[in-house]
């Protein structure tokens, strides 16, 4: 477990001993950036570079939400909505989840956000006061932990392993939760795992978050990249979760920068005026974009996509393990793959960094999600097509000296 409180009597000064809040000491960058810089130098040598490492889809935005989008600006579309967002999104990602799970939430909480990193932002900045504690899967995404420390909150990583999923469990939230716990935010799939939470399991954590006064916040934004079932929603099993979502993966909106919030009711005021203040609004054409991505079209598009992920995944699972990387849990959704090197070598940055010079192949390495066995693992992204994944596996196979 990793639980680093901020020192108050710590001093931290920028350049030239200009004053820098205390937070942003804890703020780490994304070791991954570096790696891209180098590659992106190496590329513009006329290096070849087979790219594992950023966390985006390769396909381009369905053309209804691209044409959407156009029409929205032609048509003079480019004012402020109301901070909560669109009325008409709203209600279409309402309609979504009835059809898409079954679920009726209403469209009066649902908050549309810049990206999932808004929805994040409203969500802690709601519910963490200083000093709160807030518990996190390590590995993990960690922009969460850094969200935590901007509300000058104390993110709570818990170690997590192949015994759990690579999932916090209702067992960790009893380990851990202590009296300045306020929140546990979990994924599901999550990155850099692509694991699932069982629903059951989903259910008794927010049971257990909700009878100590705290809540449950799930990031469902690689919902609709599952391989095998379905995944169900949060919003199904309690009305007192916060749910984040996001038109970034499974919609292929990255750039557009659009993304939404389920909050409970009585919190719909508070975050209402958070989000007046902090961002005023979501950008405006890309939510009139973002109704035609609700359409049969598009979401039938969507899927065959999917799909295409999907035999990504069943072509480099195998292959990485078959080199000597250990993957003990089949991812079930997202595109990552997150590896044991540790019989390959002894610092999985380092490896990164060799293989990248020397072979022309970017990953991303484990301590960009976390400090539990981070040197230990590296984190694979299949959002190429199979027939550039299946000459990175060739070039790691010769610069490990082995044959695919």
């Amino acid at each position: 477990m990793t639980d680093q409180h901020p020192d108050p009597d710590k001093t931290i000064t920028g350049r030239k001993g200009w004053p820098l809040a205390q937070r942003v000491g804890h703020i780490e960058p994304f070791h991954v950036m570096a790696l891209l810089a180098r590659a992106r130098e190496l590329e513009a040598a006329g290096r070849s570079i087979i790219h594992m490492e950023i966390g985006e889809p390769d396909f381009a935005t369905p053309e209804p939400i691209r044409v959407a989008g156009a029409r929205a600006i032609e048509q003079g579309a480019t004012f402020y909505t109301p901070a909560l967002g669109l009325p008409a999104l709203r209600q279409a990602i309402a309609a979504f989840y009835r059809t898409r799970y079954g679920v009726d939430v209403a469209a009066e909480r649902i908050i549309i956000t810049p990206g999932a990193s808004g929805a994040l932002l409203l969500a802690v900045a709601a519910l963490v006061n200083p000093g709160d504690e807030v518990l996190l899967a390590d590995p993990g995404y960690p922009a969460n932990r850094h969200f935590v420390r901007l509300m000058d909150g104390v993110p709570v990583g818990i170690a997590v392993g192949p015994d759990s999923n690579y999932q916090l469990r209702s067992e960790h939230l009893q380990q851990y939760w202590g009296g300045r716990a306020k929140a546990a935010l979990v994924a599901t799939p999550s990155n850099p795992t692509g694991t699932l939470i069982d629903p059951d399991e989903l259910r008794t954590m927010a049971q257990f978050a909700a009878a100590r006064g705290g809540a449950l916040i799930v990031d469902e934004i690689y919902h609709g990249l599952v391989y095998e079932g379905a995944a169900q929603t949060a919003l199904g099993l309690r009305d007192d979760v916060f749910v984040i979502n996001s038109f970034s993966k499974y919609f292929n909106m990255t750039g557009w920068r659009l993304g939404w919030l389920v909050v409970p009711e009585r919190y719909v005021d508070a975050i209402d005026r958070i989000a007046q203040n902090v961002f005023l609004a979501a950008s405006t054409p890309a939510q009139y974009a973002a109704l035609a991505a609700f359409e049969p079209a598009t979401l039938a598009l969507l899927d065959a996509r999917r799909d295409e992920f999907r035999a990504r995944r069943d072509f480099l699972l195998p292959a990485l393990r078959g080199l000597g990387f250990g993957v003990p849990q089949n991812p079930q959704g997202a595109f990552y793959i997150y590896a044991n090197c540790a019989g390959l070598a002894p610092d999985s940055f380092v490896f990164a960094r060799d293989l990248l010079e020397q072979a022309g192949v970017a990953i991303t390495p484990g301590i960009d999600f976390g400090a539990h066995a981070a040197r230990e693992h590296l984190r694979f992204a299949y959002t190429r097509p199979v027939e550039v994944l299946r000459e990175g596996v060739a070039r790691i196979a010769r610069f490990l000296g082995k044959r695919a």
